[in-house]
C-alpha cells in the first residue's frame, strides 16, 4: 500500500500548511526567517505550531561544463565561506553556478555566468534536474544543466571584481575528476549530481561526435 502510495501525487498540498507568522531575523546578502507553522498529519487533525527558522535566498543555477571531443570537464575553484572549518581547504572545486535575479530564465544565467567565471562560452545546453539542496532549512532551488563546450584555451583566473570573485578554471579530463570525487574532493551537491548523471550519459553524448 505504501509503494502504491507513492507513484500518486503527493499526500499534502499547499493548502494543508497555515503559516501562522512569519519574523525577519536578519537581512543582509541572504535573508533568515523564522516561521511558525502548523500543519495536517498524515493520522489526521492538525499538528501543534512549530518554529523553525528559515534561511532565504534566491534560486540559483548550476552547469557542469563537458567537452565531448576531448572527453573534459570544466570545473571552477573559489573559497566558500561556508567551509571555513573544512579540514581539507575552504577552496571547493565546483560547477560553474550563481543565483537567478527576478524574471532571468535558468538557461540565460547558465551562459551568462560560465561566460563570467569560465570565460566559455555553451554550445548545447541540456537541462538536468531542479531540486532543494536542503529544503529542512532553506527555501533554495538549483537548477543543474550540463553545457556542452570546446574547453580548448580555457584556464587562468576569472569573476567579477565588483562581487570580489577570485577563481582559478580547471580543465580536467574526465577520468582524472571521477578519481576526484572518488577521493572526496568533488563534495559538494551540483558535482554529485551532475557527475553522476554524466557517468550515465557520457557514452550516448561522445557516439553523437
Amino acid at each position: 500500500m505504501a509503494e502504491e502510495t507513492l507513484h500518486n501525487t503527493p499526500h499534502f498540498g499547499r493548502a494543508d500548511v497555515e503559516r501562522v507568522e512569519t519574523e525577519a531575523l536578519h537581512q543582509g546578502f541572504f535573508r533568515l526567517e523564522k516561521r511558525q507553522l502548523r500543519h495536517r498529519l498524515f493520522q489526521g487533525g492538525w499538528s501543534n505550531v512549530i518554529t523553525r527558522e528559515v534561511h532565504v535566498r534566491r534560486d540559483a543555477v548550476g552547469v557542469l561544463l563537458y567537452d565531448v571531443e576531448r572527453d573534459s570537464v570544466v570545473l571552477v575553484e573559489q573559497i566558500r565561506a561556508g567551509a571555513l572549518d573544512d579540514p581539507r581547504s575552504p577552496w571547493k572545486l565546483e560547477p560553474v553556478a550563481g543565483l537567478i535575479e527576478p524574471g532571468e530564465d535558468p538557461a540565460d544565467v547558465a551562459r551568462r555566468e560560465a561566460s563570467e567565471e569560465a570565460g566559455c562560452a555553451i554550445q548545447e545546453l541540456i537541462e538536468l534536474h531542479t531540486y532543494y539542496p536542503s529544503p529542512g532549512a532553506c527555501d533554495e532551488q538549483v537548477t543543474l544543466f550540463l553545457g556542452l563546450v570546446d574547453s580548448r584555451g580555457l584556464g587562468g583566473v576569472h569573476g567579477l571584481d565588483d562581487e570580489n570573485e577570485d577563481i582559478l578554471v580547471h580543465v580536467i579530463p574526465f577520468a582524472r575528476a571521477w578519481e576526484l570525487l572518488d577521493a572526496g574532493r568533488l563534495d559538494n551537491a551540483m558535482c554529485l549530481i551532475a557527475f553522476y548523471w554524466l557517468a550515465r550519459e557520457r557514452a550516448s553524448l561522445r557516439a553523437r561526435r
